[in-house]
């Protein structure tokens, strides 16, 4: 497997894999880089679909990328997916996937042509308490000393950064910008987490930075992610004869490990209450999902609190890498992930509300949420809210099903044990309405009408989830496996929790690229892997995000309080610098 960009690769067709015909496969979790892994064996490494099988727990397909009416519920999504023009392995998995609503078009045509006539852009990013814009203003606020520790954590090399969290290179002063209240309730950052996602995150979208107050770098879906993405992957998938067993949960797959080599020779599974066990041949492919952010995620409803499920590492996917890790270290340390349920959770909830309270999301995001196009476009954050609560709602219809006279949006919250600033207790203590009020308060509906409206105009379906931020915890390297651990003969690791280059967790191109590395890997497919979009190499775009982080304001108008600490960089050792690595690689020096 290789990195590749540019079209000579983009648009080429690989040569059929030798003695593909003579081989299966077996993927566990439908999730989109399961699905993804599906895809690429059909496509690229040309595999008969009839050989290959999807074992998904759930009755369902789609893991995190959700999206149903649920008869006791209502409508539910636990979360959404931004997506971006350069998520490279999204699109180009996407560009073969047929659409299930226009004839003769892909998936990817579709979105395109969708974003380009309804582009996504916020008009209010942040609001204060009671309705009325936090004036942000599009700006950064960052300081001088805030843009010295952004620097510092940049041109720290990976190697310097296991196990930090981002409170090692930031202090209150960075914290209190605007850049911070953006970038934590974009991506669902806390101040505990790894300050190595972090820097991957700056670096990744260094392209984009202009874009984070208004989120004109965005780009979504027309309806929720399951029947925008995931159905028509899965009715394509199916079309080339891939099999899928729902309802069907992978517990183990038993390794024979030697120095030499490591092969994957049996999968246990339950299947209808009753273990069962496929043994595996050096033919046959085994491509496991590890960890899902939705595992033991609970629902509640407008009258019920979701019960939480506290105890760290269980859920089926957790258990299963567990398992397989517990038998080679090179498979990685997942309770270095799901250990600490406190770090890692936090709660949404689904909200459905009718004609009475749209008026009130309209004048926040100053836009009908009944027309069809953009809403909000993006998360509009409560600022200073005590929960600190974000809510977003896109096009409508969300759902196909939706009724004409509804509106369905998003809600959630960061700070998920303090309590609220209407409802006195926190987030994780609430049931649907409870959630709703706190919202509707923030909206500025009439205290003598929250109740009302929480009640009789909206449902809400809260959702906690254990799990959401475990990518964004503090890591060592090994923690992660390897997409395909050195040795392995017949196997490959997918999903968020792997080891890629590069690449920034919690999206759906990490997803898909793991699928796509691990098949092209293991089935020899002679083609490239698209490499992640290179901004952060771009000095072009170096010297227009310094721009927009310093505001507008020239380099010189804050270069002399930066001059002394940057400066200050140049006692470490000249190997201590990710600059320096990089003239090392090319072998300038």
């Amino acid at each position: 497997m290789y990195y590749s960009n540019g079209n000579y690769e983009a648009f080429a067709r690989p040569e059929k894999p030798e003695g593909v015909d003579k081989k299966s496969a077996y993927i566990v979790g439908t999730g989109l880089a399961g699905l993804a892994a599906a895809a690429f064996l059909v496509r690229d490494a040309q595999m008969p679909g009839s050989h290959i099988h999807i074992f998904e727990s759930d009755p369902v397909a789609g893991g995190a990328c959700d999206g149903a009416f649920l008869e006791k519920y209502g409508f539910v999504c636990r979360g959404g997916r931004e997506m971006e023009n350069h998520f490279e392995c999204l699109w180009d998995l996407f560009r073969s996937v047929p659409s299930i609503e226009t004839p003769d078009v892909s998936v990817l045509d579709e979105y395109y042509w969708l974003n380009k006539q309804d582009p996504n852009f916020s008009l209010e990013r942040a609001i204060m308490s009671g309705g009325e814009s936090a004036h942000t203003d599009g700006k950064f606020d960052i300081t001088p000393e805030a843009a010295t520790q952004i620097l510092k954590l940049f041109l720290t090399p990976d190697r310097e950064l296991d196990d930090r969290p981002m409170t090692d290179f930031f202090d209150d002063d960075f914290f209190k910008t605007n850049f911070w209240l953006y970038w934590q309730t974009m991506f669902a950052f806390q101040k505990w987490h790894s300050a190595l996602e972090m820097k991957l995150y700056i670096q990744r979208f260094i392209h984009h930075i202009g874009g984070l107050p208004d989120f004109k770098a965005l780009k979504f879906t027309k309806y929720n992610q399951y029947e925008s993405l995931i159905l028509p992957l899965q009715k394509y998938l199916e079309s080339n004869g891939v099999t899928f067993e729902f309802n069907c949960t992978v517990t183990n797959v038993i390794f024979d490990i030697t120095p030499e080599k490591k092969v994957a020779k049996q999968i246990v599974l339950t299947r209808a209450g009753k273990e069962e066990k496929i043994n595996l041949t050096e033919n046959d492919y085994v491509f496991a999902t590890l960890g899902s952010n939705v595992d033991n995620a609970t629902l509640g409803t407008n009258t019920e609190v979701p019960k939480l499920k506290d105890e760290p590492g269980s859920g089926i996917s957790w258990e299963l890498w567990r398992n397989m890790a517990a038998q080679d270290p090179a498979f990685g340390k997942p309770m270095k992930f799901c250990g600490n349920i406190k770090e890692t959770l936090w709660e949404s909830a689904t909200v459905t509300i009718d004609k009475t309270i749209a008026p009130y999301l309209e004048k926040c995001c100053k836009r009908d949420p009944f027309s069809g196009k953009v809403v909000t476009g993006g998360i509009i954050t409560v600022k200073g809210s005590k929960w600190l609560m974000s809510f977003t709602f896109n096009r409508q219809p969300h759902f196909k099903a939706q009724p004409k006279d509804k509106v369905v949006g998003w809600i959630y919250a960061l700070n998920n044990f303090v309590p609220g600033d209407y409802i006195k207790k926190p987030i994780v203590e609430c049931n649907g309405i409870e959630i709703c009020e706190e919202w509707l308060y923030h909206m500025g509906v009439p205290a003598d009408k929250i109740e009302e409206y929480a009640t009789k105009h909206a449902n809400t379906v809260p959702c906690i989830m254990p799990y959401v931020t475990t990518y964004f915890e503090n890591r060592a390297a090994g923690d992660r496996p390897k997409v395909v651990p050195d040795g392995a003969v017949n196997f490959g690791f997918m999903g968020e929790h792997v080891e890629t280059p590069r690449d920034t967790v919690f999206t759906t191109e990490f997803a898909v690229r793991t699928g796509m590395e691990a098949v092209y890997t293991l089935l020899n497919v002679d083609r490239g892997v698209p490499e992640v979009f290179a901004s952060v190499y771009d000095v072009r775009v170096l010297m227009e995000s310094t721009m927009k982080l310093m505001d507008g304001r020239k380099p010189l108008e804050v270069m002399l309080p930066m001059i002394l600490p940057i400066l200050a960089l140049l006692k470490y050792k000249i190997d201590n610098n990710v600059v320096t690595d990089l003239i090392k690689k090319y072998g300038i020096m």
